[in-house]
């Protein structure tokens, strides 16, 4: 076993300092990583939740090494100033944008018919966006908001990109969170109701069907590479909004967002990644186990992933037998 290794399995079994700034840092410095040079030029990828915080730097990371990229974001003026940004720091960037809320449904079709009418290919999709929000709401389709834009707007996104995505022998990655780690699969429990509803839980299982899902995308379309990650636990504006007493205990040691970006730029932007099974989850580089806690384990069974499976076509709108000939 390297050195390298040993520190990881050390950080990793603290949790506290693995998702912290130092795992980062600790990790970095034993595995050398270089700054990644990817040349990115002519390469197109879509993403979404890039107005501030991990996105809004992955965003600077994709443009700055030459890739065309699309921001789908729900705040025009938010995605104008975005890509004002990038073009005026990098003359010559091409960037642009288009406005959906990534639960509401309807609007995920129409970004996807722009994205591929603009696109022929695309190489990657990246799931940034969401929120943790104390009240309960719900999207046009009448879909509670943190399920919808976490899991069912982006999974429909990703059927509706699938041939771009094809042609461009593209990649989907899904920005999960630490947070499933404390939740069971249950379908049954995805959409919590107004009585009793408590946004963490909602966003931590969300998550869980998030990283699940990711793993169901990887068996039912074998031709597509798809990633989930968790990106450590960073200083951005949404932790601040929702979790402020959690940012004040921590303080200095949560990540910087450019940090926590690092992951999700080099799954997208890496040719080869290291030998890994097909929806793997991912944190710092490396393959992650996706559970922590037994019950957790226990729950995740080929019968809940299936109904998941079932659940996600159902909520999107999609065809029981998509993707066999459908949008190819």
């Amino acid at each position: 076993m390297k050195p390298s290794d040993v520190l990881d399995a050390a950080l990793e079994a603290s949790l506290v300092l693995s998702f912290a700034r130092p795992g980062f840092v600790l990790r970095r410095w034993a595995e050398r990583w270089a700054p990644s040079a990817f040349d990115l030029r002519g390469r197109v990828f879509v993403l979404t939740g890039a107005t501030s915080g991990i996105g809004r730097c992955t965003a600077d990371m994709l443009v700055s090494r030459g890739a065309t990229l699309e921001i789908v974001a729900r705040d025009r003026t938010r995605a104008e100033r975005v890509c004002a940004a990038l073009r005026s720091a990098y003359p010559g960037a091409k960037v642009d944008f288009v406005v959906a809320d990534t639960g509401d449904l309807d609007a995920m079709r129409q970004a996807a018919a722009t994205l591929n009418a603009r696109h022929a290919s695309v190489s990657g999709v990246l799931h940034n966006a969401g929120a943790l929000d104390d009240v309960r709401s719900t999207t046009p389709q009448g879909l509670e908001q943190t399920i919808a834009s976490h899991v069912v707007g982006p999974f429909l996104l990703t059927a509706l990109l699938l041939p771009s995505l094809r042609a461009g022998s593209g990649k989907v990655v899904f920005v999960s969170s630490g947070g499933m780690y404390s939740e069971n699969l249950d379908v049954d429990a995805l959409e919590m109701g107004p009585d009793g509803y408590d946004g963490v839980v909602a966003y931590a299982r969300a998550k869980r069907a998030q990283v699940t899902l990711a793993q169901c995308l990887a068996e039912h379309v074998p031709d597509l590479e798809v990633h989930s990650l968790h990106p450590g636990w960073a200083d951005t504006p949404g932790v601040a909004r929702s979790l402020p007493r959690f940012r004040a205990l921590l303080g200095p040691m949560l990540r910087t967002p450019e940090q926590a970006a690092d992951t999700l730029v080099w799954l997208a932007a890496s040719r080869a990644l290291p030998d890994a099974p097909r929806g793997s989850f991912w944190h710092d580089r490396r393959p992650r186990p996706l559970h922590r806690l037994a019950r957790t384990a226990r729950s995740d069974t080929p019968d809940e992933r299936r109904r998941l499976w079932a659940w996600a076509l159902s909520r999107s709108g999609l065809p029981s037998e998509w993707p066999q000939d459908h949008f190819s």
